[in-house]
């Protein structure tokens, strides 16, 4: 009997060490604005896709965790990490150092920069042949700031502003404008469909999209420290051709690692 009963809380404790075991992996909340492609979007079954979405799931996959993914307007993802109703937050979100004295962001992974755009048969081949040609750009963009800050400077043509981007795109397609300015990641992903389309030059901004946290976020560092990994073995420039349909730049932060940003 005393045999039986050993044998029983043997099993027992086996039993629940498999219980503590499969319970172990944590479950990271990501709080994300679904409807910004190719970051994040939802598809028909309500499940997330894109870049940053794949992002995120590597990440989780080296540290041995699950991800949820939480439906949030854009302006909602910042109360939700400092309160800490989710651990992390994407959507092409950028590192400011107004942002770093409430929140903690991991090293960036992307170049939020602009990009002069034309036809591959215009003759346009660098910013240099834009002197005289009209440009264009959608109304009250950074791309159109960027025109009218610059403009002088290379020359350009009359300007003409574009409510929606595909138009934008579309008239550059057939001439109507010589090149178009904004924002690189939109026109790459565009692009997609638009083989007649290239990207001519790169315009740096500073800007880069990073993942965010609560200020303080234990898991700041281990995220980081995945992200790291992911650029080194070429994950991220992966990620980077599967969402934009193009490589990613050399000594762009897709492909190079970064320390933690830190607040002025």
């Amino acid at each position: 009997m005393k045999l039986k009963t050993i044998a029983m809380a043997a099993l027992a404790a086996v039993m629940a060490a498999g219980v503590a075991t499969s319970a172990s992996a944590d479950t990271l909340v990501v709080g994300a604005y679904p409807a910004n492609p190719p970051w994040e979007n939802k598809t028909e079954d309500g499940s997330f896709e894109g870049f940053e979405v794949d992002l995120v799931k590597e990440i989780a996959k080296r540290l041995g965790d699950e991800v949820e993914f939480k439906d949030l307007g854009f302006q909602a993802l910042f109360a939700a990490t400092s309160s800490g109703r989710i651990d992390m937050a994407i959507s092409s979100i950028t590192i400011t150092d107004d942002r770093l004295q409430n929140q903690s962001f991991t090293q960036g992974y992307y170049d939020s920069d602009l990009a002069l755009v034309s036809n591959k048969e215009s003759g346009i081949g660098s910013m240099a042949d834009m002197k005289g040609k009209p440009v264009g750009a959608i109304s009250t963009s950074t791309g159109e700031a960027w025109i009218k800050e610059n403009g002088e400077e290379y020359g350009f043509g009359d300007y003409k502003g574009y409510n929606t981007q595909q138009d934008l795109l579309l008239d550059t397609q057939a001439g109507r404008v010589a090149g178009a300015v904004g924002d690189i990641a939109g026109f790459q992903y565009a692009f997609q469909q638009m083989p007649a389309m290239h990207v001519v030059e790169r315009i740096g901004t500073g800007d880069r999209f990073a993942i965010m946290m609560r200020k303080g976020s234990p898991l700041l560092e281990p995220v980081n420290n995945a992200i790291t990994e992911i650029k080194k073995d070429g994950t991220m420039a992966a990620l980077h051709k599967k969402w934009l349909g193009a490589d990613a730049d050399p000594g762009t932060a897709t492909v190079t690692v970064m320390d933690i940003p830190q607040a002025k």
